[in-house]
């Protein structure tokens, strides 16, 4: 399998959470690599991993950091690949510190960012990016979204059913 997304978190503690970004690339048959690089106390190694990810092969980068999350920008700023940032809900201010670093990025530098602690849809946002020119990919997802609207009519209907 071809290794397509870097997943970057900035500390090992974040590995819960990337675990299952993981699962989702998985399940979408999609490689990747996931690495611990930090934006505060390895910033030379972020530098050099977005410098080389696009030689290395990856299209999109996931980045997972928490507290003053610094990592999405800094890839982003070494990189033309689309960076997601992953905020991780930290032990200060319920992971809105996270989110708010991640997010607030200045012009020229976008970091699509995803909810507090939010890895399924970092992901499910990578294989979208992947999707626009892999076809196996697009109807994957359509697949996906379509048996959650299945698993929602279901619920509905036994919901109803209950409450009659």
């Amino acid at each position: 399998m071809t290794i397509q997304v870097g997943i970057v978190m900035g500390s090992k503690s974040d590995y819960p959470i990337v675990e299952r970004a993981e699962r989702i690339l998985d399940a979408f048959e999609v490689g990747y690599v996931t690495r611990i690089i930090s934006a505060h106390r390895t910033p030379a190694a972020a530098e050099t991993f977005a410098k080389d990810a696009e030689d290395e092969g990856l299209e999109v980068i996931i980045a997972a950091a928490g507290k003053a999350a610094h990592l999405a920008g800094v890839l982003a700023a070494n990189t033309a690949l689309p960076v997601i940032g992953l905020p991780v809900k930290s032990s200060t201010l319920d992971g809105l510190d996270s989110l708010l670093s991640t997010v607030q990025m200045p012009k020229g530098v976008p970091v699509a960012t995803v909810a507090i602690d939010g890895a399924e849809n970092a992901a499910l946002l990578a294989v979208q990016i992947l999707s626009v020119k892999d076809v196996r990919l697009r109807e994957a997802m359509r697949s996906y979204k379509s048996h959650m609207a299945r698993e929602i009519e279901a619920a509905d209907a036994a919901f109803q059913e209950e409450h009659r």
